[in-house]
């Protein structure tokens, strides 16, 4: 009995020994380990944010959070202890390569700018002649009796019987044998009075020749060409100072092209352009650029530059369709990227730029033009520089996914 009171009092003494020994060995490690960087100490004690940024314009601070101005994803906190590490998106190789990211580069080359439109032709205004009846009469035979025939310079169109043609010449050929200084001087006046009156020159003539006047007089085209508009019939009579035909040439056509707002320093007034139809292929129609017409279509943004086209044989014609390539002087020594590479957010254009170690930047550019695929930058990027032509709107996916899981982390 007394045996077993002695091992319950050692045993009793040694469990008592034992919970002091733990509570001194707890105690000291708390004193000793209470200050530490320890990862429980770490993650217990609230973490300091120096500011907020957009992981994909990282050069911009926030002093509170929110939402981004320049994507759509909220701002991500940069911690103290993270201020050390490089800006931008970080994506490992790996990442990389599974996401698809295709890199370029910067490259300064020369391009030669060009335009595509398409025209329809229309007669030369410049080249209408209007034969007008400068006094009253009727025509008594027409040789032309349809719009749009071809005439020739020279080549009757009608004749017509005026009462004062008549008369006229009657007082020239009463005049045509004066010889006193009077009469003579009489005679070049009775002569500028038919030319004012509108008498042919091949009539007048005539009249010197045959010493008779004549009724009927014909008149004839001044022009080769095409009759846009018969103002008279046969038979009918006509006021003075009305239109009797109205004579278009050929030797030189119009084209109405429509161009974009956007892209009318491309085509200024004297350059050249070459215009092909459909209806003759493979041959090539040179012209210029005559002008701009300064009236903008509301709807579809585009104003019309009217060029004239070489037309010597008379191939095109009024209304056809031709396709117009124009060329601008070539400029030299700027910088241009792959067109898929620039992001157009409608405030403004970025281009992703890789950094050190597998990061990303965005930078922001001002565009130029854009030929073959390729756009010009005018600032914002330089040569060499490797840029993201593919996979940009991944990393953006790959930064809102870096901004989840920041504010995951610290949520606790």
């Amino acid at each position: 009995m007394s045996e077993a009171k002695l091992d319950v009092r050692a045993w009793l003494a040694g469990a008592v020994a034992l919970v002091l020994l733990g509570g001194g060995a707890g105690y000291w490690l708390a004193r000793h380990y209470g200050n530490s960087d320890s990862p429980a100490a770490v993650m217990g004690a609230e973490r300091k944010v120096l500011y907020w940024h957009d992981p994909m314009v990282p050069g911009t601070r926030f002093n509170k959070p929110g939402k981004s101005p320049f994507m759509d994803m909220q701002l991500v906190p940069v911690y103290a202890d993270e201020a050390g590490e490089s800006p931008g998106v970080r994506v490992s190789a790996n990442v990389a390569q599974s996401l698809g990211i295709r890199l370029g580069k910067v490259e300064k080359t020369t391009l030669k700018p060009t335009l595509s439109a398409v025209g329809s032709v229309a007669f030369d205004e410049r080249l209408l002649e209007v034969v007008p009846a400068r006094v009253e009469g009727y025509v008594t035979r027409l040789y032309i009796r349809a719009p749009l025939e071809h005439v020739g310079r020279g080549q009757p169109l009608a004749q017509i019987q005026a009462p004062a043609w008549l008369e006229a010449q009657q007082e020239y050929l009463s005049l045509l044998d004066a010889k006193s200084e009077a009469g003579q001087s009489l005679r070049a006046a009775a002569r500028e009075r038919l030319s004012i009156l509108g008498v042919p020159e091949s009539t007048i003539r005539g009249i010197e020749s045959t010493r008779r006047a004549n009724a009927s007089t014909t008149i004839v085209s001044p022009i080769d060409g095409v009759v846009s508009e018969l103002g008279v019939r046969e038979g009918t009579a006509f006021m003075a100072g009305s239109p009797l035909f109205r004579l278009n040439g050929l030797a030189t056509v119009w084209v109405n092209a429509r161009i974009p707002e956007a892209q009318l320093s491309m085509v200024p007034t004297g350059s050249t352009a070459v215009a092909q139809a459909t209806a003759w292929p493979g041959i090539d129609f040179k012209g210029r650029v005559i002008g701009l017409l300064p009236q903008v279509d509301a709807e579809t943004r585009t104003l019309t530059a009217r060029i004239a086209l070489d037309n010597a044989e008379g191939k095109l014609s009024p209304g056809m369709f031709v396709n117009l390539e124009f060329a601008s002087p070539a400029i030299a020594s700027v910088l241009v990227v792959p067109s898929e590479a620039v992001i157009t957010t409608g405030e403004r254009s970025v281009v992703i730029v890789e950094g050190a170690n597998g990061s990303f930047d965005v930078a922001n550019v001002t565009l130029g033009m854009e030929q073959e695929g390729r756009t010009a930058i005018l600032s914002g990027l330089t040569e060499g520089q490797s840029i993201v032509v593919s996979g940009q709107f991944l990393i953006d996916s790959e930064a809102s996914l870096k901004s989840t899981v920041s504010r995951l982390e610290s949520a606790p």
